[in-house]
């Protein structure tokens, strides 16, 4: 696939950071209740305005944008992808923190957790196939909206049940225990982002003139939507507040669990080779019959990928190609192999050559 992004992310980064996310949806459903959802349905003006700005208009705004943008299909269909997340936990903290009001906040993260588990794989799906530049790419990736609706299911749902009925059987351990695992999640997050942060510096820096301004301006979008919203309906100044940051800042940790479980090409390489042929000699000179025989004259061998741990590719022959793929993964060839790595990175002496 041209242009994919050789992000360094492995299976077991994976596996660690569902359960980051479910910790933290763990967390924050302790203090949850039924009241907090029966507090939609007598007074459901504020938490209907932002789940419909979240769900419908935000997604929508996001494919035309990036439509109209003519923006690179990988970009936006990430950018539909988290435009079609619910709303983050860390949404909440930021309405205590802008003086909104909380309740408000809190049962709109409640309850678009719940329905994202329908509507972020249909609106994943609709509006990346809706969008002209994105449909060939979801084509090409074989997009599973049931492998995503399982994957929504345990990293929100599931926590989300199990921390409510955590908080109903042992109250007095939730009073306890709610903001330390809250922080403690939300660090250990923190702590991963910055790891793989890390890991993709190189990469990071080489992309940043793409998607910086793009990550500004969708912030942007989404906080405009969720306060247009929000004034259109007359809102009060606290409940306009919780609108517009649950519409504003979106479960980004959920986007980033669905990129790596269905687009594990993103972290990939290929490497791309011939067997020796005799397609430029079909004709023995010497006898005039045809050359059924290999010849030796050289053939390409391409490497795409992750072109900052690649060094030069280096000379050698048909018995050096399985090294080279077990060094691409990180394992050393076994004794029996008497080829060698093509690759030739900094402190080989092929790689000045």
């Amino acid at each position: 696939m041209s242009g994919a992004l050789p992000i360094q992310f492995d299976p077991a980064s994976l596996i660690m950071l569902n359960l980051i996310m479910a910790c933290m949806m763990f967390g924050v459903s302790l203090s949850l209740t039924l009241d907090d959802f029966k507090r939609v349905i007598k007074a459901p003006v504020a938490p209907v305005a932002g789940l419909l700005a979240q769900f419908l208009l935000l997604p929508a705004a996001t494919c035309l944008f990036t439509w109209l943008l003519n923006i690179d299909p990988e970009l936006a269909l990430g950018m539909i992808l988290v435009a079609s997340c619910p709303g983050g936990s860390f949404s909440n903290v930021m309405t205590w923190l802008g003086r909104g009001n909380v309740a408000v906040s809190v049962s709109m993260t409640a309850v678009s957790s719940l329905a994202a588990t329908v509507l972020t794989p249909i609106n994943f799906a609709f509006y990346g196939w809706l969008n002209p530049y994105t449909r060939e790419y979801l084509t090409q990736i074989s997009l599973d909206p049931t492998g995503i609706l399982v994957i929504v299911l345990l990293v929100l749902a599931v926590p989300l049940l199990l921390g409510m009925l955590s908080g109903k059987r042992w109250p007095k351990l939730v009073t306890h225990s709610e903001k330390p695992l809250r922080v403690i999640s939300l660090l250990v997050f923190l702590g991963f982002v910055a790891i793989a942060f890390s890991n993709n510096f190189d990469l990071f820096i080489e992309r940043f003139h793409s998607f910086f301004w793009l990550v500004v301006a969708h912030n942007l979008l989404a906080l405009s939507l969720g306060y247009g919203m929000a004034r259109l309906l007359r809102l009060p100044l606290a409940d306009r507040r919780a609108v517009t940051m649950e519409v504003g800042i979106q479960n980004s940790g959920l986007g980033l669990v669905i990129i790596f479980t269905f687009f594990p090409e993103a972290g990939g390489m290929m490497l791309i080779t011939a067997d020796h042929g005799n397609a430029e000699s079909m004709t023995d000179a010497a006898s005039g019959h045809a050359h059924t025989a290999h010849t030796t004259n050289p053939v390409p061998v391409v490497v795409v990928g992750d072109a900052v741990r690649i060094g030069r590719i280096a000379d050698g022959g048909l018995r050096d190609i399985a090294p080279t793929i077990l060094d691409l993964l990180g394992l050393p060839p076994p004794a029996a192999m008497t080829g060698r790595s093509l690759i030739a990175r900094a402190g080989d002496a092929r790689a000045a050559e």
